[in-house]
């Protein structure tokens, strides 16, 4: 598939998400920037990510109220990584009980989450063919 895979990120931190931008572009993925929950959801039905990063913790709409968005009430089996502090282990896991499929914990090298999306993508190419 020649298609450029595309990927939502939810990031309210702006040099983080322009860190991202940069490093996620460069691995040559089509990205959608979002700097609230708000935006991320009317990116999520608009543009139908084959992916989404979020951070937990963003405006109007967080990480965790978007996981339960995309899992129950869009019915979409996306793969979500979580962005969260490490000291928020138990939201970590409770984000993890109700649908995201990986984490990441802030501070974070992008290189880490660019390798965690690559194996997420990796692993559903396996699944499919």
């Amino acid at each position: 598939m020649a298609n450029l895979k595309k990927i939502l990120i939810c990031e309210d931190e702006e040099i983080l998400l322009t860190a991202l931008k940069f490093r996620l572009q460069k691995q040559g993925y089509e990205l959608f920037l979002a700097v609230d929950g708000k935006e991320a959801r009317e990116l999520i039905q608009n543009e139908k990510p084959d992916l989404i990063v979020t951070d937990i913790d963003v405006p109007k709409i967080s990480g965790m109220e978007l996981i339960t968005l995309v899992r129950n009430d869009m019915d979409m089996s996306v793969p979500i990584v979580i962005i969260a502090p490490l000291e928020n282990e138990n939201l970590i896991l409770e984000a993890m009980q109700i649908g995201a499929d990986d984490f990441v914990t802030k501070p974070f090298k992008p290189v880490e989450l660019v390798l965690r999306i690559r194996r997420i993508f990796q692993d559903i190419a396996s699944r499919v063919g």
